[in-house]
């Protein structure tokens, strides 16, 4: 066997019984679980149907505002789980929780959603499987922290980098051991072409989608084709655009790799320069820094939703530059790059189709990343059962929205900002300090801290 096939052979096996040991420990429930799911499109329902294949478990109701969607995943949910019940099924997120008889709920709503939907299910007592950003501002976020906290729920935020086993693998083997040396520089970066293209004219809503309700508590604007499903990120009513939703994963995995707290200062550029006959409204070029003068580091993030990518096998994911190598990371890869004389180190995505072999013709599923859900999915199980904290807890998850958040507030004001999480305020901004909480469209009511 070659030394690099040895040496990356050996690394996957240790790298598997580590992440075995973390999140691989927990015992089966008896009774079942109680699951509830809001959101039942896309990743709302790849993210059940992960669990339910980690662990079997009762799902006792869903919740969606559009119908179609809602009834499918119900047909879906009897067709999936071993009782063969169908959920009960809820246009309201409210009526579900009152019931106060799930053990664990799924968000998966667009991010608009998050905070209201996190925080009343929390108050109804469950655990929850939070999707990432956990906000659409910095103070919902601090808001579901603090509920999470008050009322000792564990919660498990959708960041699963820090799941994926090639990229334990890629922290505990490479980064942790020092073979990068002294890092100075982490660039993260998106070249994908998600934004939204061309107009698209009012339209009047679907009849089995409640416009008002999914609307919620942003801002109402005209309906149109272009919205939903899953194109709502390109309008910054409903999100953080490909910062709050690209930007996140990679800022979060380095803060987990590197040990990284709140960035002291963070700064951000860009705007809508090439694609401007779109009806997206947010930027389709950005530049973000987030500083880490503590560590002598800076994290850099790029996107653009045009052109071409500078490293066609990395179009996604973020690079490492140590003093003595450079770490190259995606979701489907990493590659170890020593400086001088030193062996090169490669791993791929960790598939398990033939484990379970369902992922195979699963409409949707990113398949490369299910084992990174299923692995997310054992660790939540895990801290349930010991009420500790997942690796993906809601503070951790909060730092990573909220500084994203601060790096689409920095383009907006033109400015540098540093946020004080003690005092939840822009330091000596005030204008900025009062965009930390987004006007709410009534009758919702921001949560408060």
């Amino acid at each position: 066997m070659k030394r690099r096939q040895f040496l990356t052979t050996s690394i996957a096996a240790l790298t598997a019984l580590s992440a075995a040991n973390r999140a691989g420990a927990y015992v089966k429930s008896a009774p079942r679980k109680r699951v509830g799911l809001i959101g039942c499109g896309w990743y709302g329902k790849c993210d059940l149907w992960r669990l339910n294949q980690v662990e079997p478990i009762d799902i006792v109701s869903l919740c969606d505002v559009d119908a179609k969607t809602l009834r499918e995943a119900a047909e879906m949910a009897a067709a999936r789980q071993e009782s063969g019940k169908t959920p009960r099924t809820y246009a309201d997120y409210r009526d579900m929780l009152k019931e106060k008889d799930l053990d664990i709920v799924l968000i998966a709503t667009p991010d608009h959603w998050h905070a209201l939907c996190a925080i009343a299910a929390v108050e109804a007592g469950a655990d929850l499987y939070l999707q990432k950003p956990i906000s659409a501002d910095v103070i919902e976020g601090e808001a579901i922290l603090a509920a999470a906290r008050k009322h000792a729920r564990v919660v498990q935020v959708g960041t699963q980098r820090r799941s994926t086993p090639h990229l334990i693998e890629a922290r505990d083997k490479i980064v942790k051991s020092g073979m990068l040396g002294k890092i100075g520089l982490v660039e993260i970066c998106c070249y994908y072409h998600m934004r939204v293209r061309g107009q698209s004219p009012p339209i009047a809503p679907p009849e089995y989608l409640d416009w008002n309700a999914w609307t919620g508590p942003a801002p109402m604007r005209p309906y149109h084709d272009r919205i939903h499903p899953r194109s709502w990120r390109s309008y910054k009513e409903y999100g953080n655009g490909i910062v709050g939703d690209m930007c996140i994963h990679m800022f979060d995995m380095t803060r987990w790799m590197l040990d990284l707290g709140w960035p002291s200062r963070v700064s951000s550029s860009g705007g809508i320069f090439v694609d401007k006959d779109s009806v997206a409204n947010i930027p389709d070029t950005q530049t973000a820094t987030f500083e880490f003068p503590e560590n002598d580091l800076n994290v850099v993030w790029q996107h653009r939703t045009w052109g071409s990518e500078p490293d066609p096998e990395y179009p996604w994911g973020a690079t490492i530059y140590g003093e003595k190598g450079t770490l190259k990371l995606s979701v489907h890869k990493y590659d170890f790059i020593p400086r001088g004389q030193g062996e090169k180190l490669h791993a791929d995505v960790v598939y398990e189709l033939e484990e379970y072999p369902e992922d195979k013709t699963e409409e949707g599923l990113e398949k490369h990343v299910a084992p990174a859900i299923r692995l997310h999915m054992k660790d939540l199980l895990e801290a349930i059962a010991t009420r500790g904290r997942p690796v993906a807890d809601v503070e951790q998850g909060h730092i990573s929205t909220a500084s994203c958040i601060l790096a689409n507030m920095s383009l907006e004001l033109g400015r540098t900002l540093s946020y004080d999480p003690a005092t939840r305020t822009i330091v000596g901004d005030e204008e900025a300090t009062r965009l930390l909480r987004r006007p709410y469209r009534q009758p919702w009511i921001h949560p408060e801290v």
